[in-house]
């Protein structure tokens, strides 16, 4: 089953059920999910595509959470959390931060960076291995770290 699959089946359930939360969020994904299926080129859309996706809307709702904790709206923030809990759960199981940290040590070696020139090769390897199984500000700050940028 496809991601967006699961998706328009949760969305069922989530209606059934009355959950209005659930049910606004993936409204949200399934409509991205089906702009991203028309987005008038011939090719399939791939597992990635739908990550990446995911990954967007996640962004946005932690963007949202920052802003609307700065202004003190608190309720919407709650708001944007819960929905961002429901669409973590559609995420592949996420590296831990030790987990993330052996990992990046790992590809760092094997492309031998070493130093903080090297940090836009090692972020390439880093990111196209460990790509929706890490969060991208976790790899950075490993990095940067362990390269001593």
């Amino acid at each position: 089953m496809t991601l967006s699959e699961r998706i328009a089946e949760d969305l069922k359930t989530a209606l059934k059920a009355g959950d209005k939360t659930r049910l606004e969020t993936l409204r949200t994904l399934r409509a991205q999910m089906v702009e991203l299926s028309k987005r008038g080129t011939d090719t399939r859309v791939t597992p990635d595509d739908e990550l990446a996706v995911l990954r967007s809307a996640i962004k946005k709702r932690k963007e949202a959470i920052d802003v609307y904790s700065r202004v003190g709206r608190e309720e919407l923030a709650d708001k944007e959390t819960r929905e961002l809990k429901i669409i973590q759960e559609y995420l592949p199981q996420q590296l831990n931060p030790d987990e993330t940290e052996k990992e990046v040590e790992r590809i760092l070696t094997a492309v031998g960076a070493m130093s903080p020139k090297d940090f836009g090769k090692a972020m390439g390897a880093v990111m196209k291995e460990l790509k929706g199984k890490a969060d991208g500000g976790l790899v950075q700050d490993i990095v940067k770290r362990r390269l001593g940028a």
